[in-house]
């Protein structure tokens, strides 16, 4: 059993056993030994990811502030290699690097120790006229497609960045074990990205390229990186419906939750008189302020209270702003109505009860938000094609 195959056994295993995969792009030891020790399947050692523990933007893996490739393996061999015991760790490789030999770099990091490769950085993430003067002097996104499959062909596990269906359909040609798609860089925290793509766009784009994936007819992993998904609740929100198996994750596991805790407890520390440790973690976890917060709120307060009455009203009272601000903010964030948003969350809560439990039909409806079962029955039919009872009969004939 090769490298690749092994991997993929365990990888496997456990989406039977949770449903999902998690991936942490980790700057340092200290991030992938907790990723690690809190389920992450696979490690990614990316130089964007070396940068952001300088507290600097991912964008310096992107320029010639330091060689990526050198730079992912000076700290990866020496802080996660030896760090991450049970899951492997996958090496970010720069193939359009002109100073590279592909093979002999591959035979590098096989030596190192590194499970597979990924193609990081990556020309996808470059647009306009400098992305035509890249393709124009060979430094190609054709070179990542040679490199995973160059790798493939090793036995060594791929995960494959991918920014549209056309480059899904060439690493699929190419043999890539992941296909994960590439939202952009991640949203949040003082050094997110400020161009927001909603979560609606990107859970559409990834719809759209794992179609084009399905159309090989051979087993694949689909997971999603970066852009507006920074958050647990927005993972459900892309994984409900879709064929998504899992989420990697950089600068939300990493640099986002560290300039949150850090500012908050140093800010804690300067108040002789803030002893209320508890209460300020709670802040941190909750902490509103900005626009984005209050949208993260809004998202939280549904997922926890799904099954009761809901009125955005309600929620903006809490939030001390106008119904009507708190609507148009939501939209514009999230790409779809608060009553729209809430109306998939409560139907996929209650298609993920049908699918495993059998209960009587007017009890699902009041788990989910709503006590008049013929209201559950109209919504249900009208979002999701088929009656509540429908849906139940055509889910034990797919048994």
């Amino acid at each position: 059993m090769n490298v690749k195959e092994h991997v993929l056994k365990r990888l496997e295993e456990q989406l039977q056993l949770h449903g999902h995969l998690i991936g942490v792009a980790a700057g340092s030891g200290m991030t992938a030994k907790y990723a690690e020790i809190g389920g992450a399947d696979f490690i990614l050692a990316l130089s964007s990811g070396r940068f952001r523990q300088m507290g600097v933007s991912s964008l310096g893996g992107f320029l010639a502030y330091d060689n990526s490739n050198d730079l992912v393996m000076s700290y990866a061999s020496k802080e996660l290699i030896p760090i991450v015991n049970n899951i492997p760790v996958i090496f970010g490789l720069q193939a359009t690097d002109p100073t590279i030999e592909l093979a002999e770099k591959l035979n590098e990091i096989e030596r190192a120790g590194f499970a597979g490769i990924n193609n990081f950085p990556s020309v996808g993430l470059i647009d306009g006229q400098f992305r035509e003067a890249l393709e124009e002097n060979g430094m190609s996104y054709a070179l990542e497609v040679d490199a995973i499959a160059m790798a493939n062909k090793r036995g060594l596990f791929t995960v494959a960045f991918v920014f549209n269906a056309e480059q899904a359909e060439q690493m699929m040609e190419a043999g890539a074990a992941v296909i994960c798609v590439h939202l952009g860089l991640t949203v949040g925290g003082s050094l997110g990205a400020k161009k927001i793509l909603s979560l609606q766009h990107a859970k559409n784009l990834a719809m759209e390229i794992f179609e084009r994936c399905e159309q090989f007819n051979r087993p694949v992993i689909h997971m999603i990186y970066g852009g507006p998904v920074n958050k647990p609740i927005d993972v459900q929100f892309m994984y409900d419906g879709t064929s998504i198996m899992g989420y990697i994750g950089g600068s939300s596991i990493e640099r986002i939750p560290t300039e949150q805790t850090v500012t908050q407890i140093t800010k804690s520390f300067k108040k002789s008189d803030d002893f209320h440790y508890d209460e300020l973690i709670e802040k941190i976890i909750d902490g509103m302020g900005s626009q984005r917060d209050y949208i993260e709120f809004v998202k939280k307060y549904i997922h926890l209270h799904y099954m009761d009455q809901i009125q955005l009203r309600d929620i903006a009272k809490i939030l001390s702003l106008s119904s009507s601000y708190l609507s148009t903010l939501f939209k514009s964030e999230v790409g779809m109505a608060f009553t729209q948003y809430l109306i998939e969350f409560r139907l996929n809560r209650a298609v993920d009860i049908l699918k495993k439990q059998s209960l009587p039909l007017t009890n699902v409806a009041e788990m989910v938000g709503y006590p008049n079962y013929a209201q559950f029955s109209v919504i249900f039919k009208k979002h999701r094609g088929v009656s509540p009872k429908e849906f139940i009969e055509s889910n034990i004939n797919k048994r």
